[in-house]
């Protein structure tokens, strides 16, 4: 944003007579009432704060004991949100409605999408509920594979057996400039399963060994890689599961830490401008409730 002044001259600027005396102020008296001023802002800053609504919180879905929301879980905090956290292979329950909620994302884990357990599927079918309620929903990874899969569409391994475990080049469509410029030309994975591009969904993002890198239908989104992945989370990633590095396509671990050090800031600045899009498809009423 620019801000255009107008031209400065001897009819567009205030005049002050001179030549007259002007008291002068003890600097104690000029910083005694500075001080006072400061205090009431912030008393006046703390009053607001207090007597706004907090923002309605983001369902997160998580698949093992240990894991986190990472990255994105970080960013949705820095916005104002709340993070509902469940864990339904666990047990606990989804909601019947996103009613309560400014948006819901499913994350990865080492289960597949095509697993017969019971909190597999429950998943899959409860991404019915944000797709009817047209609420802002976010797949990522694992979630992304459950998303294309309640869409009708199948996921299964490489025809060749490839993996992606680590930094790969994506490609972002018209469609995917338009909804968040800024994308950055790689990204961080970590399977060996991808998914066929729902029919009448939107391609975001392609690649190569998996064409369909990113997609979406109206407010659900679909990404087959993980920008919640931080620092620490690749350490444990790389340590506990370095057999992946065995299967065909699989980067070695070192070239998982030095693409991080050329990528990662392209891809956290993408993900903060995407997130702040994202939550705003949350319908009116939802965001006029937050607000009040």
């Amino acid at each position: 944003m620019s801000f255009q002044s107008g031209k400065i001259n001897a009819e567009t600027v205030l005049h002050f007579p001179g030549g007259v005396a002007t008291a002068q102020v003890p600097r104690s008296e000029v910083l005694s009432s500075q001080r006072v001023l400061s205090s009431q802002r912030v008393l006046s800053s703390q009053a607001a704060s207090a007597t706004a609504e907090p923002l309605l919180p983001v369902l997160i879905v998580l698949h093992q004991e240990t894991s986190t929301p990472g990255r994105v879980g970080n960013a949705l905090r820095a916005l104002g949100h709340r993070l509902d956290i469940r864990r339904p292979r666990f047990g606990d329950p989804l909601p019947k409605t996103l009613d309560g909620h400014a948006g819901a994302v499913i994350f990865g884990g080492p289960m597949s999408a095509n697993d017969p357990d019971d909190f597999v599927r429950q998943e899959i079918d409860w991404i019915a509920v944000p797709l009817r309620e047209q609420r802002p929903f976010l797949g990522i990874c694992l979630g992304a594979q459950m998303l294309a899969m309640q869409l009708g569409a199948k996921v299964a391994p490489h025809p060749e057996g490839r993996a992606q475990i680590g930094y790969y080049p994506i490609r972002p469509t018209a469609a995917g400039l338009a909804i968040c410029p800024g994308w950055p030309d790689h990204v961080y994975h970590w399977h060996r399963e991808g998914f066929e591009l729902p029919v009448g969904a939107e391609l975001l993002a392609e690649g190569s060994d998996f064409p369909v890198e990113a997609f979406r239908t109206e407010h659900c989104f679909g990404f087959q890689f993980h920008p919640d992945v931080t620092y620490a989370m690749m350490h444990r990633w790389t340590t506990r599961g370095h057999a992946r590095f065995e299967l065909p396509g699989a980067r070695e671990r070192h070239h998982h830490f030095a693409d991080r050090a050329v990528h990662d800031v392209t891809e956290r600045a993408w993900l903060k401008a995407f997130l702040v899009g994202w939550l705003a498809r949350a319908p009116l009423p939802v965001m006029s409730e937050a607000a009040e």
